[in-house]
């Protein structure tokens, strides 16, 4: 069977190539037994290539069952999979087959099965590895023959490095990976599923089927799909339920995906911004503030070692125009009188900014005072901003550094300055 028969009898829709190249490895294993994992995002589809593989198999006049490894509470898996007997826990009342044990001559499909509990993979591992397992509260080892499907959409090198899966599991399961791509790399096939599931709303609702302008139809192109197949699905359900027009245009269809998505950045509602960052408005010119004095005691420094006579100061365009502006009336004279002054920073190895100190430049004609002091309020605003970025972090200082932009030595001195617990 190839690839336009195996869509055809399965339902499926698209031309994309890694769709292609899933269903053609899917078609190509299924005679055997060997195991397979199928990964994926979330709403992507998994399910529909154990179904393949099943159907395509010898074992297609076999038991198929689907479980749904994260929905069956901890407690009782291991009696869901491999059965129990009487009397094994409380409200045993009977015997019980599990799934491995119904479906012998078979296959059984393991989704999301990453959300296993550690006893239950020891039990799963044994079945890959002999085919044998034991049911709950019982000593009879019972023989099974069947082909394990198991799909994911979590990241198993990290499931494994966190401890969460066994490796060895995986190396089981995983004899032959296939992974199916995200609906937002298959922006061919976005359009005819959307007229798919247009039609299939249509039927099932007794209505005409909703179409798109061409201008709407590259928003659903162009928008992401983080939800994937099941997120498309549910759209086109929507609009089809509540639009009365069946002609989508471009304002009705931007409706119905989220903003903040769609945009990239803060969605406007109601004259107000909404921001996804935890910080208030605010916080926010705090912040800026801390960032902006970061950037003049930088600066500052630059000067000091300009007037020292450090002709090595590697200076960027901008920061050339900037010293150039501000001190094109500072004359060699007043140079040495700032000098004399003792106008240096005491910059210390372990200090990321200068001491803060009021620069005066004497002139002839007039005396300005140019202050680079901060205020008490700004420093009041410093310290708020820093023990608030502690709260959001749970006093964990290495991530409340990196929040503010600052090392953790600058942290450690300021939350010993500002006398923060």
């Amino acid at each position: 069977m190839n690839i336009q028969q195996i869509k055809q009898r399965f339902g499926i829709i698209g031309n994309a190539p890694g769709l292609n190249r899933a269903l053609e490895v899917a078609a190509q294993v299924a005679p055997t037994d060997i195991s397979v994992l199928v990964t994926g995002e979330s709403g992507t589809g998994k399910e529909i290539i154990p179904q393949v593989i099943h159907h395509l198999s010898t074992r297609k006049h076999g038991s198929y069952i689907a479980v749904n490894c994260g929905a069956i509470p901890e407690g009782t898996i291991d009696s869901e999979l491999f059965g129990h007997e009487k009397g094994a826990f409380t409200g045993a009342s009977g015997s019980r087959k599990g799934y491995f044990e119904e479906a012998d001559g078979g296959t059984i499909f393991l989704d999301e099965v990453a959300e296993l509990p550690q006893q239950t993979q020891v039990r799963l591992l044994r079945v890959l590895e002999t085919g044998e397992f034991i049911r709950v509260g019982s000593s009879k080892v019972i023989k099974t023959n069947v082909r394990v499907v198991a799909a994911t959409n979590e990241n198993m090198a990290e499931a494994i490095r966190k401890n969460k899966f066994r490796e060895d599991l995986l190396y089981r399961l995983s004899t032959v990976p296939i992974k199916l791509p995200p609906l937002k790399d298959r922006k061919e096939d976005i359009h005819l599923l959307f007229r798919k599931f247009a039609a299939d709303f249509a039927e099932k609702y007794r209505m005409p089927s909703i179409k798109l302008q061409d201008d709407a139809v590259v928003a659903l192109v162009s928008y992401p799909w983080p939800g994937n197949i099941r997120q498309l699905k549910n759209i086109v359900e929507q609009i089809s339920v509540i639009e009365n027009e069946r002609e989508i245009t471009l304002e009705k269809m931007k409706y119905y995906l989220p903003e903040d998505i769609v945009s990239g950045v803060p969605a406007v509602v109601g004259g107000k911004s909404k921001e996804s960052d935890s910080f208030s408005d605010r916080e926010l010119i705090y912040k800026f503030l801390f960032d902006m004095k970061r950037d003049m005691n930088e600066l500052k420094k630059l000067v000091i070692e300009m007037l020292n006579g450090n002709k090595e100061v590697d200076l960027t365009g901008t920061q050339r125009d900037v010293l150039n502006r501000v001190y094109s009336d500072i004359t060699n004279e007043d140079s040495k009188k700032l000098l004399e002054e003792g106008l240096r920073d005491e910059v210390r190895e372990d200090r990321e900014y200068a001491p803060q100190e009021e620069v005066t430049i004497v002139d002839s004609d007039y005396q300005e005072h140019i202050e680079v002091e901060e205020s008490l309020s700004l420093e009041e605003r410093e310290m708020e901003f820093v023990k608030k970025a502690l709260e959001k972090h749970h006093g964990k200082r290495k991530d409340a550094a990196k929040e503010l932009g600052i090392s953790e030595r600058t942290l450690y001195r300021k939350i010993k300055e500002y006398n923060l617990k």
